[in-house]
């Protein structure tokens, strides 16, 4: 039996570093640890889960193993060093991290999505190349695997890594999320960074009170004793549903995957949804209520404390569904809550990341991020990932409609005014509607407040020159309407007025730059390769517990092996008419821990693990190019 081939790790390129003070890494620096390479950009939202999941193994392997942050800009904002600083601060990471933003380690190490990871033994050769999240449980049994080898064989130095942390920084706010008015006049913000909650005076500056702790954590309780982690959006209740409910307003809790509630009259927190496990799974089959009648495949139960959510990022309260409406970004989707009765539903989206529009539930989203309601009951949509403003129409019926007003795609962006149908936004986080029935956006990226305006379908700027602002807000209580727009990266609230002649802006549309990958007209034998981690079997108890999904931009790229089927294995045929293109994949695999006995199968009480990547592939036909395509789901 042949000898695998060692591939020695290639040297780690960029332009700079953060969070070593100062000192210039390499690999020969790091010689005798293991090393985790997490390719990542700061606008991803798998990529940040990724961040959590590697803190407890950073902890616990302090002296063996370092992270390395490989920041890879999907962007154009993203590849400024500052932008970049600041996002390295916000998200509290703890390893250092390489600033490459002509995706030059990327390519040296065949990087194809956010995030992906690539472990590196002690003697500089890569062991295992992981694509997507969830891998926390593998890497958990794989590093002492490397420590016990490594071990025996006298490569493995213990000691001190390279992190070196920065000086911290005294602010009133913290990177700010989301604001919300409240009657009295003054307003409720979400101190992301702080982990609590501010509520401010008319001025946006006198702080009146802290619900929170500020220290990340997960408890209910008082105000001074209730811990949040990056708090993000708010809604209020009606007053009547608010005094049954017995709180006010709904929070959502992004990094604990949950939903709380609070009382204004007190500051009480309660948890409302949610349990605190990152949700991965789309709605599964019909369920049974304790009633013995048959549930909608959209309705998650009525124990809304026992449902997984991922990263809620944005709620508002909807007249039409007398639901709060989640932009649950994590999963790509949109989620109800209804405080009545605690029913935790999918009102649309189903889990795919992409943009497509349609019924409520073969809709794609990418990211959602920011919500709002207008005058007609509709609610728009900041879906940040495909730069785009969505719109959720009602009908009597209760189906919903997904519209699409601004946006192209995953990979498309751009500082554009003008016919919608041309227009570019960058990561739109915040929205708001205006008096006269136009959308505000807090078109993040681009630094701008910009303005649809659904009669003319047309766009405009209000704003520009602002540091990265996640939410816009209509404020009426004074003489003449307002904009208040959250600066997060210059840790403010301000308030701009409503230009009478709005500016038009022509910076160019865009796309992610990624290098193309030659690949030969006709067959395609693609695969993706997954291993199962030490202690866990695919989970076959069902049929086969992998899923491949294939789909191109253009769709005239694909002539054949496009759709949703078992298996990890497709051959594709490609048109030679199309010069190039985008090939989607989306892979998925099921193990579960086990067995525990010789029978070989899984215990009924196993934990089980999805495994999950989307791929967008840029592809060159060329008659030399590829025959075959080969990605890692989890490979070693």
């Amino acid at each position: 039996m042949a000898t695998p081939v060692r591939v020695r790790a290639s040297e780690l390129e960029g332009r700079g570093w953060l969070n070593t003070g100062g000192a210039e890494l390499n690999l020969d620096k790091l010689r005798g640890k293991i090393v985790i390479l997490d390719f990542w950009t700061f606008c991803c939202i798998n990529c940040l889960h990724v961040l959590d999941e590697l803190r407890p193994l950073e902890a616990q392997y302090k002296d063996v193993l370092v992270t390395v942050g490989v920041h890879s800009p999907k962007f154009e904002h993203e590849a400024d060093p500052v932008a970049l600083a600041s996002a390295v601060e916000r998200y509290d990471i703890q390893h250092p991290v390489l600033d490459d933003p002509e995706l030059v380690t990327w390519q040296a190490y065949s990087a194809r999505a956010w995030p992906t990871l690539v472990v590196v033994d002690p003697e500089g050769y890569i062991v295992a190349h992981l694509s997507g999240e969830g891998h926390a449980a593998g890497l958990a049994s794989f590093i002492p695997e490397l420590i016990a080898e490594h071990e025996a064989k006298g490569t493995l130095h213990s000691g001190d890594g390279p992190y070196v942390a920065p000086e911290p920084v005294s602010r009133d706010l913290r990177f700010p999320g989301k604001v919300l008015p409240l009657a009295d006049g003054n307003f409720l913000v979400s101190d992301t960074g702080h982990h609590r909650l501010v509520e401010t005076g008319p001025d946006l500056t006198t702080v009146v009170r802290t619900i929170g702790s500020g220290t990340k954590g997960f408890l209910d309780g008082p105000a001074g004793d209730a811990e949040f982690n990056e708090p993000q959006g708010l809604a209020l209740l009606p007053a009547e549903l608010a005094a049954a409910a017995g709180y006010d307003v709904v929070v959502a809790d992004s990094v604990n995957h949950r939903l709380r509630g609070i009382t204004l009259a007190t500051g009480e927190v309660r948890t409302l949804a949610g349990n605190g496990v990152q949700r991965l799974l789309d709605a599964g089959p019909a369920r049974v209520t304790d009633d013995g009648a048959a549930a909608s495949e959209n309705d998650l139960g009525t124990a809304p404390l026992e449902v997984a959510l991922s990263s809620p990022w944005d709620v508002a309260y909807s007249s039409t569904l007398k639901t709060v409406v989640i932009a649950m970004a994590g999963t790509h989707q949109i989620f109800g809550f209804d405080p009545a009765s605690g029913t935790v539903t999918i009102v649309a989206g189903n889990g795919l990341e992409g943009l497509l529009d349609g019924p409520g539930e073969q809709a794609w989203f990418a990211q959602p991020s920011g919500l709002t309601e207008d005058a007609k009951g509709n609610i728009w949509v900041a879906d940040s990932e495909t730069s785009a403003l969505r719109v959720l129409r009602f009908d009597d019926d209760g189906g919903v409609l997904v519209e699409t007003a601004i946006g192209e795609g995953l990979f498309d962006f751009g500082f554009r005014d003008g016919e919608a149908a041309q227009a570019r936004l960058q990561h739109p986080l915040g929205v708001a509607v205006l008096p006269d029935g136009s959308v505000a956006l807090a078109d993040t990226y681009n630094g701008a407040v910009r303005r649809y305006d659904p009669a003319s379908k047309t766009v405009s700027t209000l704003a520009r020159g602002l540091a990265e602002p996640s939410d816009v807000l209509l404020d009426e209580s004074g003489e003449v309407p307002l904009l208040i727009v959250v600066e997060a990266n210059k840790h403010q609230l301000i308030r701009l007025p409503l230009p009478k002649n709005a500016l038009q802006v022509d910076e160019g549309a865009t796309q992610t730059q990624r290098p193309k990958t030659p690949i030969a007209p006709g067959e395609l034998a693609l695969t993706v390769n997954f291993s199962a981690p030490t202690g866990q079997k695919l989970d076959d108890r069902w049929g086969d517990p992998t899923q491949l999904k294939v789909s191109a931009t253009p769709p005239e790229l694909l002539i054949s092996g496009g759709g949703t089927s078992i298996g990890l294995q497709r051959t594709l045929v490609l048109s030679a008419d199309v010069p190039e293109g985008v090939l989607h994949l989306t892979a998925r695999a099921a193990a579960c821990d086990g067995p525990e006995d010789a029978s070989g199968e899984i215990p009924d009480h196993a934990a089980c693990h999805l495994y999950q990547q989307d791929w967008g592939i840029p592809v060159l036909m060329s008659a030399d190019g590829a025959a075959e395509l080969a990605l890692d789901l989890r490979g070693v």
